[in-house]
């Protein structure tokens, strides 16, 4: 009975090999976009799985009252007095949540690595990679001690034993105690793992929020009853302490600056569902990506749905051809149920097909799919496979079942009688799909519009800076104490180097770092802002502009001791109508003395320093010698365009001789560097692009596929119409405008949830655009031409048939 199924769809698969292949082709493009989203959701959901603690270890956060920014950091005595008051916690960890890059040494081998981990002693607790040389437990329990990856280990030591052997960071000896193997997806992957993150001038200060703080607990422990009490950690501690400190009661104190909130987000759900910090990211390996997993996720389903949709459309239009083969097997005694099962066996035989196209489809697509996503995906594990046996069996369900039912359910007598081609039974459901697939297409390629304006308008909004020219270079000095001084003095022989135009420097990345922030009050009013460190001539190099008042300047004695500059928002929130001359209690003091006040100089016009995501913060801007913090990382050195290649090697040679032999050249443009920060809009809007053609191409498939059947079982009637003298412009417009109602149908379907979905999406941006009528119109008149273009085409066909051939016999 099998094999003649299999020759009965061998037979139609030859009858009908255009319409198999656009079956096959949509399948398995629906099929391919699916497994792209499972491969991406696979990995962002293993992330820290694998830990056997990954229930009772938990991150800690702090929202500022005052503010509302919410810190992924943390002060040493909270965490210590939290581990030594509650019961509950069994370990704490300490460790920075960013990946230092640096210099490693061993012997003459020196390695320049960017992702170093600084932490302490029981960071092994929290996250047990598999140790597979040298000491098990307590690996960091001395302070000097490290611990090295599998990888990292054979191109330092080559072939030698690296448990015992001295190894150098950051002007530091280390003692290599283990090395460690990283199998599987991780919140924190380090490449190096240095004991030693906890700095002796931060053991008693509660309010240095300068480290990401792990706890673990003890089984069955209730998080909400953890949580209160940290709380009141927090409380006696900061709150009661501070407002006796000032001289009020407690309820004054935290009506005037607000409660620091504490908040544990837990290791097994912290890399998708957990709580965003002001600074974005909370562990080392940043956060995922839940809006793009479920775009990609959503996106696909949408995909695969009109694969399905095309498929059954098809599968039903042209079971008209094989309606009198159904009604001989019916009169032969071949009973429903068998040939139900017959047709979803040849949906089973489809599918294989699909899914095997659909997997080379991956499988060349899989380097570029890593690339945009900047992931190692592969097509294995039990998983996988699991998942893709049960797409199999879903497909065929959703695929077979309906086409199967419909068929078996043709009458007998009336398709025997030869009359059943005029039946509309089955119509309704096909143009119901049709005009589904139609708010389909409609609703991808609006938000294909929309995604592409705004990634443009970032693209090209005014920034309110200008890093034409302008190159950021790496500043890595031996010894960050003396970091101010020395730039000072390397700035000067920089700009001596033939092609630089200007050197400057200031504490913070353009499209990234915005630099530390201290708290202070002004006239009642509590506020957080930025700390901006610059060099005399940031402002002007960078095309900064300062729209009240005076920039700092070496003119003024003052501008290194007591000057300050502050922006547009910090004077807004302040309420300053009138900054200029204005006295500020700073947020900063030196030793144990009263905080220092400084004297507003400037107002600096807003600019964009971090992304286009979060609004402009407020910001204070002050010297380098002021407070001499050395807290900048990179020079800036503007470039003439003559002979840049020379000046670039002028550059490198001195950085290289002169700064820090142990570290290579590196810099960016500024341009660039900024342009990073909208790389995911980016990719999304490349994401909509593509799939956008996908869906375009599946939908004209299935709109090239439905309209040819459809006109082929009008080939009477068109034939009769031509003898009775129709025109052939009337033939078209008859052929053709079904298939424009419901196209507008369709549109009307897509708009809603293109709008609604597409307006979440923009709630992300503190700059967007606004929603116009633009790309709904160009999306309807893009729908029309391609529906146009498609049926009027096979209609003209269509429209010039041979007459005597249908009406020979009538």
């Amino acid at each position: 009975m099998i094999s003649n199924w299999f020759k009965i769809f061998i037979y139609h698969l030859k009858q009908n090999k255009l319409f198999s292949f656009l079956n096959v082709l949509g399948l398995s493009i629906g099929i391919a976009s699916v497994i792209f989203a499972i491969l991406y959701w696979n990995n962002e959901q293993a992330y820290d799985q694998w830990n056997p603690e990954k229930e009772n270890i938990y991150v800690v956060l702090n929202k500022i009252g005052t503010t509302g920014d919410i810190w992924a950091t943390s002060s040493i005595p909270f965490g210590e007095t939290c581990k030594a008051t509650i019961p509950e916690i069994d370990k704490i960890c300490f460790l920075y949540n960013w990946y230092d890059d640096g210099v490693v040494k061993f012997k003459n081998q020196i390695i320049l690595d960017k992702k170093i981990t600084l932490t302490d002693e029981n960071f092994f607790d929290f996250f047990p990679f598999e140790i597979i040389k040298g000491n098990k437990n307590d690996v960091l329990k001395d302070k000097n001690s490290a611990a090295v990856s599998e990888d990292q280990v054979k191109i330092l030591f080559k072939n030698e034993d690296p448990i015992g052997k001295s190894i150098s960071y950051d002007n530091k000896t280390y003692t290599v105690k283990a090395v460690y193997r990283i199998t599987k997806s991780s919140s924190v992957e380090p490449n190096y793992i240095f004991n030693g993150v906890k700095r002796d001038g931060d053991k008693d200060q509660w309010g240095n929020f300068n480290y990401a703080l792990m706890i673990k607990t003890k089984n069955g422990t209730d998080a909400s009853a953890l949580l209160k009490k940290m709380q009141n950690v927090t409380f006696v501690n900061r709150t009661v302490k501070d407002a006796k400190a000032s001289g009020m009661t407690v309820e004054q104190y935290l009506k005037e600056n607000g409660e620091i909130k504490v908040m544990l987000d837990q290791l097994k759900t912290s890399r998708l569902h957990g709580t965003k910090s002001s600074g974005g990211q909370d562990l080392p390996e940043g956060a995922g990506n839940l809006k793009l997993l479920y775009i990609m996720g959503g996106l696909s389903v949408l995909i695969l749905v009109l694969s399905l949709v095309n498929y059954i459309n098809l599968a039903t239009a042209s079971a008209i051809k094989r309606a009198k083969e159904v009604g001989v097997r019916k009169i032969v005694g071949a009973s429903k149920n068998q040939i139900i099962t017959q047709f979803i066996f040849e949906t089973a035989i489809i599918v294989t097909m699909s899914i095997l196209f659909a997997l080379a489809i991956v499988e060349l697509s899989l380097p570029y799919y890593n690339i945009f996503l900047r992931k190692t995906l592969t097509m294995n594990g039990s998983e996988f496979y699991l998942q893709l046996i049960f797409i199999f069996g879903l497909v065929i369900l959703l695929a077979g079942i309906f086409p199967a039912i419909y068929i078996s359910n043709f009458e007998t007598l009336k398709v025997l009688k030869g009359n059943f081609s005029r039946s509309k039974s089955g119509i309704w459901i096909r143009n119901s799909m049709l005009i589904f697939q139609f708010g389909i297409a409609a609703f991808f390629i609006i938000g294909a519009l929309i995604v592409n304006s705004q990634v443009d308008y970032m693209m090209n909004k005014d920034l309110g800076f200008s890093g034409d020219q302008v190159i950021s270079v790496t500043y890595n000095t031996k010894d960050r104490l003396k970091r101010t001084e020395e730039y000072l003095t390397d700035k000067q022989e920089i700009k001596k180097i033939p092609g630089v135009v200007g050197v400057s420097t200031f504490a913070g990345t353009f499209g990234g770092n915005a630099g530390s922030s201290s708290g202070f009050k002004h006239n009642g009013i509590f506020v957080q802002p930025k700390n901006i460190e610059m060099d005399f001539g940031f402002l002007e190099m960078m095309k900064i502009k300062v729209i009240q008042g005076r920039d700092l300047s070496p003119q003024f004695a003052s501008d290194t001791v007591s000057s300050m500059l502050i922006n547009e928002t910090l004077a807004k929130t302040l309420n300053l109508k009138n900054p200029i001359n204005t006295m500020i209690t700073s947020g900063w003091s030196i030793g144990d003395g009263d905080n220092l006040k400084f004297k507003i100089v400037g107002v600096v016009k807003d600019f964009n320093l971090v992304n286009l995501q979060n609004k402009v913060s407020p910001m204070i801007f002050i010297n380098l010698k002021t407070l001499k913090w050395n807290n900048f990382n990179k020079i800036l050195v503007k470039v003439s365009t003559d002979n840049l290649p020379e000046t670039l090697a002028g550059l490198k040679n001195y950085m290289e001789k002169n700064v820090n032999p142990d570290y290579p050249f590196d810099y960016d443009f500024v341009n660039k560097e900024f342009a990073k920060t909208y790389e995911e809009q980016v990719k999304q809007k490349n994401l909509f692009f593509i799939l956008n053609l996908v869906v375009i191409i599946i939908a004209v498939f299935g709109l090239f596929a439905l309209a040819s059947f459809s006109m082929e079982r009008r080939l009477k009637e068109i034939a009769i119409r031509k003898t009775l003298g129709a025109e052939t412009d009337i033939l078209l417009k008859e052929l053709s405008k079904q298939y424009i109602i419901f196209c507008l149908m369709g549109f009307a379907v897509g708009i809603v949830p293109a709008y609604i979905l597409l307006q979440k999406w923009l709630e992300d941006f503190a700059f967007r655009i606004n929603i116009s009528p633009v790309p709904f119109s160009v999306a309807l008149v893009s729908l029309l031409v391609l529906t146009l273009l498609i049926v009027l085409t096979k209609a003209y066909q269509v429209t010039k048939i041979d007459i005597l051939k249908y009406l020979k016999y009538e």
